[in-house]
């Protein structure tokens, strides 16, 4: 049976309200008193009533996460460096998968005001959720225009896929391909086709669109990416991801088509894992670490102060290509 707070008071040899008063650091105690009451604690294995305590109006140091899930090694690493920046902060934080799910996303907002969280970060592919309008909580988001009253904080877009077309034009690509959703929606990510689409007019070239949403499974992308090669026969491929970028190489390499020889390859993020396990990949990279940093320390100054007016909305951080052997 868990131990009670009555089973400390007894184990420490003081009273029941001694003992809230030492969890909740509450009014004057010597120090004697507090080891006695830790120890007790420590001894029964006491864990305190996170919910009770929110009652009484005290902050839970408890964060929400909403992505679209952890299996691409970029939400991966973003979301394991916002929970070590947490932690350092005191905070600790609930990770939610929403998906493509945009219900699943109304029941983890839902359940995130239901624990008293003190902020939410949110990176889900959902969009237009009233919630994230009514919940009168601190939230920043990741790439996401979720509502007018939320900051968002991105990559320089724009600049990571101009970065991509110079190098393929520069290596003398004229058949560039695009590899991403064409479906605009009101987020940074959008910029990313802007600039391709500014880059082929700007050096008179045809634009090339093949569609591939984030959401879309390996076989459907493969497919896309199959049919692309055996058909139209570009000389380079942007893509607006790396694991779609390393589908393009795979394949390739199916048909036997030479990389970088007859076909040149660029992805976008840049993780530590694909940096590692695939270091050939010419990729743009995103600040991972950085962007972690600034969406934990704005949340945290909405925390603390959340009737402050903000100055700023957008906050877009600098990226830079890895030149690597797919497009040498």
């Amino acid at each position: 049976m868990a131990a009670k707070l009555s089973d400390v008071a007894k184990e420490a040899g003081c009273s029941i309200t001694t003992v809230s008063r030492v969890i909740n650091n509450h009014g004057y105690l010597s120090q004697k008193t507090k080891d006695k009451v830790f120890a007790a604690m420590r001894k029964l294995n006491y864990q305190p009533n996170s919910v009770a305590r929110s009652l009484q109006g005290k902050r839970m140091n408890l964060v929400g996460l909403i992505f679209p899930g952890i299996i691409n090694p970029f939400f991966a690493e973003l979301v394991q460096n916002i929970e070590e920046e947490l932690f350092k902060k005191g905070y600790k934080v609930i990770m939610c998968n929403a998906g493509r799910d945009k219900e699943k996303e109304h029941e983890y907002l839902r359940m995130l005001q239901a624990n008293q969280v003190d902020g939410i970060i949110a990176g889900a592919h959902n969009l237009g959720i009233e919630e994230y309008k009514q919940l009168g909580l601190p939230i920043v988001s990741f790439d996401r225009k979720l509502s007018d009253n939320v900051p968002i904080i991105s990559c320089d877009n724009y600049q990571g896929i101009k970065l991509a077309m110079h190098d393929l034009i520069q290596a003398g690509c004229k058949k560039i391909y695009f590899l991403g959703n064409e479906h605009k929606k009101g987020n940074p990510t959008d910029e990313r086709l802007d600039a391709y689409l500014d880059e082929v007019k700007k050096h008179d070239l045809k634009p090339h669109i093949r569609s591939v949403a984030f959401s879309d499974s390996s076989n459907i992308k493969n497919m896309q990416i199959h049919d692309m090669l055996v058909e139209k026969h570009p000389d380079g491929v942007v893509c607006t991801d790396d694991l779609t970028a390393i589908l393009v190489l795979q394949e390739a390499k199916k048909l036997g088509i030479k990389v970088p020889k007859e076909l040149k390859v660029i992805g976008f993020d840049g993780t530590k894992l694909i940096q590692t396990y695939h270091s050939e990949l010419t990729t743009i990279a995103q600040p991972i670490h950085d962007i972690a940093t600034l969406l934990v320390d704005l949340l945290l100054k909405r925390i603390a102060h959340p009737d402050e007016e903000l100055k700023q909305m957008n906050y877009t951080l600098p990226v830079k290509l890895i030149k690597s052997e797919t497009t040498a």
